[in-house]
């Protein structure tokens, strides 16, 4: 076992410890020459698009364009190892349980169909005939189509994701959860209210021309390493850059770039941050309401003294609607209520307010740590209304940034992956292919849950991704899951979701994004959209990992002919050449027009934001003030109310050697973890006065309306920097705590950021952990 410790980082993020990281990543899957050739056609005009985050690339021309992080994607999907069906021979599933994630994952690629069998509590290989009639079969079976689920997971390419909801919808159902469901659904909702646009402002461009970058509830140096090299460019040609984070995170402090021989010799580490605040979990709207309070007053006192208005009030009267209420409201809230909630003096933020104010051009980032609270939409407004006030959306330099999370979540969003897909796309879908799509809303990922544990859906597919692992309240979503008649996999590697099914249950591998697709019509490319609305083409480079596995269209193409033995659309015929799928693309959605031949340009080409044009698709036709109260009866409040003791609020939070369910190893070395992987990250007073000290162990228990237990156990207690009455965990050990009741009001994104939770310490009692995780990661 990995030796286990915790010892403080102190260097910059990337540097020397991300190329030893890198190394050991392709040594460790067997692929060290493979490895690094691949590699150099990762975001390549002629090679494929990296399977890891959604940060785009610049020019997606350069030399060296991957980090850390993608090459731990890209070796886990290049990997020499194999699960071939004499693993499950020696694996039932029974035993798999007991395994970790890592473990789970780190068996290597899948090699062909399998088909649960229940007398050996096996997998056993099956044909992709026989899997796609057993398919078809359940399918047909159902008395209405909205018992059936169709998951889809954030990599799933434009070409099948466009497939799978044609299918779907010619099926009968809209029942599309997804990603964007657990992530950043309230960057869509509350974008959509403000501006019109569910997407992020600005380009790669705009970084260059930013005088300020406020950054809240993301942590680049492990999510999205890539963007630390356009914000070290940023500070040093002097932009500010506003951090505000619960947890202090090295990449947010301090950067030095492994593709930079100068600072890779000591010669440019860059501080990264010029201002940081660790504010408290939930506390950026209260925050961000200070900053907006100490520039309407800066306004105020500009009038008095008769200068220059801070406000851009010509933007404000000829763009915007609702200013006067909002302001009136920004007035009425104390100081004393502000720096409560956020946990910041009212001296930082009237000083971050004066950083706003000196700034031309402002963007303002964001992450799963402001999409994931109960009142995450009402916060993501809230800095929609600080960009608007000087009129920051819609100028060079400035705008809004939310960063997605997986490589094409945006896109499969723009291709219909949506439970409420508008009434225009539907007629658009009926006109092109003479179909009756159904109009119904259909289940997110909650109602999906909540479907499958009722009885009301009885099949489930996932186009990719690790749904029992990703989604909250585990023991119920499990629970859920093996109600079904049927769950389907579309995979590449094994996870918990195939070992979590139905009475029959199938696992149909795919090809990588880094492998080539062959079809009739030759080689193929598929299309990705970042999270600044690039679109571009991903070719994959090596052969694949076995003879047997089918592209994700080609999956998606099969599923329909077998389930839909009459639809006039030539379902094989299609994914002959992907080329015609793309046709068919561009017919319904406009901005696709011309899409083959804007795809052969390198770097392809950018969707139009009609924000970033000052063009408002709003009712109104304008943008949007929203007057937000900060709020005082959150579940945290609810709880310290209630209960006894001392209660903490938790984030859910992502390891170094992580991305989303996906574990690559058992360190996090960045806040100083080596192999471990159930902690909590904790204030050193709050250790304390819990009458224990770092080291110990402790059982989680959360705190709850609905009057279930949910518990974790045995965390090791880790002194960290983070306000106190907070605390942090790594997911999806800690998902078991999240209440399938608890999530964001309007777009109900699960509160993983924000769970109210009471600290016990662990005694050797009976295990009765949710999660299904075992001691396998950690020490016995």
């Amino acid at each position: 076992m990995k030796t286990q410790k915790i010892e403080f980082y102190r260097h910059p993020a990337g540097g020397w410890g991300a190329l030893k990281s890198v190394a050991t990543q392709l040594l460790g899957h067997g692929i060290a020459a493979k490895g690094a050739k691949t590699m150099l056609s990762a975001n390549q005009p002629d090679g494929f698009d990296c399977p890891g985050c959604a940060w785009p690339d610049r020019d997606h021309a350069s030399t060296f364009e991957f980090c850390e992080n993608g090459v731990k994607a890209v070796a886990a999907e290049a990997t020499s190892r194999r699960v071939t069906a004499d693993f499950f021979k020696k694996h039932p599933v029974s035993s798999l349980l007991k395994e970790s994630d890592f473990f789970l994952e780190d068996q290597g690629r899948l090699t062909e169909p399998l088909s649960y069998d229940a007398a050996s509590d096996t997998y056993v290989p099956v044909s992709w005939d026989d899997a796609f009639a057993t398919i078809g079969r359940h399918l047909r079976a159902l008395p209405d189509p909205d018992q059936a689920i169709f998951y889809t997971s954030g990599r799933t390419s434009n070409e099948a994701a466009f497939l799978y909801q044609l299918f779907v919808r010619e099926y009968g159902t809209n029942n599309f959860p997804d990603c964007s469901n657990m992530c950043h659904e309230p960057s869509g909702t509350g974008m959509r209210a403000s501006i019109g646009v569910g997407k992020g402002t600005v380009t790669l461009d705009d970084f260059e021309r930013a005088d300020a970058i406020f950054i809240f509830g993301q942590n680049p140096g492990t999510n999205h390493p890539r963007m630390l090299g356009e914000l070290r460019e940023a500070a040093k040609r002097g932009a500010r850059i506003v951090s505000f984070n619960p947890l202090r995170e090295r990449g947010l402090e301090r950067f030095a770039n492994p593709q930079s021989p100068m600072a890779m010799l000591g010669l440019g580490a860059n501080f990264i941050s010029t201002d940081y605040h660790q504010l408290r979990i939930g506390g950026d709207l209260a925050a961000i309401k200070g900053i907006i309070k100490h520039v309407i007053e800066a306004d105020d006192a500009a009038v008095a003294g008769g200068r220059p208005r801070v406000l851009d009030t010509a933007f404000i009267a000829e763009h915007t609607n609702g200013f006067d209420t909002f302001v009136a409201d920004v007035r009425s809230e104390s100081w004393e209520t502000i720096e409560a909630e956020s946990g910041l003096a009212e001296a930082q933020l009237r000083a971050t307010g004066e950083t706003y104010i000196a700034a031309k051009a402002v963007i303002a980032c964001w992450g799963m740590g402001i999409t994931q609270h109960k009142h995450s939409v009402a916060t993501i407004q809230m800095i929609t209304n600080l960009l608007l006030l000087r009129g920051h959306i819609g100028r060079p330099g400035a705008g809004a940034c939310p960063v997605r999370g997986h490589s094409n979540v945006q896109g499969d969003r723009t291709m219909g992956i949506y439970e409420q897909p508008s009434p225009a796309f539907l007629d658009r879908l009926d006109k092109v292919f003479g179909i009756q799509t159904p109009r119904t809303a259909g289940f997110d990922t909650i109602a999906a849950i909540e479907a499958m544990r009722d009885g009301k859906a009885s099949v489930f597919i996932g186009m990719g991704g690790n749904f029992a692992s990703a989604t909250p309240d585990t023991a119920v979503t499990e629970a859920a899951l093996r109600q079904c008649a049927l769950t389907v996999h579309v995979s590449t590697k094994l996870n918990r979701s195939h070992l979590v099914h139905g009475k029959d249950a199938l696992i149909l591998p795919c090809l990588g994004r880094t492998e080539i697709d062959i079809q009739a019509g030759g080689a193929q490319g598929v299309t990705v959209e970042d999270s600044m609305s690039m679109v571009h083409l991903s070719s994959g480079i090596n052969p694949p990992a076995s003879d047997h596995l089918l592209s994700e269209p080609a999956i998606v193409a099969r599923m329909a002919r077998a389930t839909l033995p009459d639809s006039r659309i030539d379902w094989l015929g299609l994914i002959e050449d992907y080329d015609r799928i793309r046709v068919l693309i561009e017919q319904v959605f406009d901005d696709f027009a011309g899409f083959n031949d804007r795809l052969r340009h390198p770097g392809g080409f950018r969707l139009r934001n009609t924000a970033s044009e000052r063009v408002w698709n709003t009712p109104s036709g304008k943008a949007n003030f929203f007057a937000q109260p900060i709020p005082r009866d959150l579940p945290i409040h609810q709880a310290r109310r209630q209960t006894d003791g001392l209660v903490f609020n938790l984030a859910t939070v992502r390891s170094h050697d992580q991305y989303n369910t996906t574990i690559y190893g058992m360190d996090d070395r960045y806040r100083g973890v080596y192999g471990h992987r159930r902690v909590v990250f904790i204030h050193a007073d709050d250790i304390r006065a819990l009458g224990m000290k770092a080291g110990d162990w402790v059982d989680l228990t959360s705190i709850d309306g609905d009057g279930n237990m949910r518990r974790v156990d045995r965390f090791l207690l880790v002194e960290y920097a983070i306000p106190r009455g907070c605390i942090a965990s790594y997911y999806p050990e800690t998902n078991g705590l999240v209440p399938l009741s608890s999530f964001a009001d309007q777009a109900r994104t699960p509160t993983s950021k924000s769970i109210p939770v009471m600290l016990t310490p662990h005694h050797a009692h009976a295990r009765s952990d949710s999660t299904s995780t075992t001691d396998a990661d950690t020490l016995a």
